[in-house]
């Protein structure tokens, strides 16, 4: 089986490239650190439809257990620490695979 885990975020305003920059470069360096990520990826709205999220972030792990690892990972609680204090609006949610 595997987890899918979404993360969307929404910017406040004045949040500017410098600190979504951080942002990605927190985030990329997690699949070096985080075992449990099986697939990760993220990345900005590409501005095709009104109304979506600024930000999206994906990541599937094998389950319940590697989607904890994850969460609770230190490297991943210290880019939440910089991304949390930027949002505006966050929706998240985990969902199983098929196959």
């Amino acid at each position: 089986m595997t987890l899918r885990h979404i993360a969307l975020f929404r910017w406040q305003d004045g949040v500017d490239d410098a600190r979504i920059a951080e942002v990605e470069r927190l985030l990329g360096a997690l699949p070096g650190v985080v075992p449990e990520l099986r697939s990760y990826s993220f990345g900005r709205d590409a501005g095709v439809s009104e109304g979506a999220f600024d930000f999206a972030v994906v990541a599937d792990v094998d389950d319940e257990a590697g989607f904890a690892a994850y969460r609770d990972h230190p490297d991943h609680q210290a880019a939440l620490a910089v991304i949390r204090p930027l949002l505006a609006d966050r929706a998240a949610l985990q969902y199983r695979l098929p196959g």
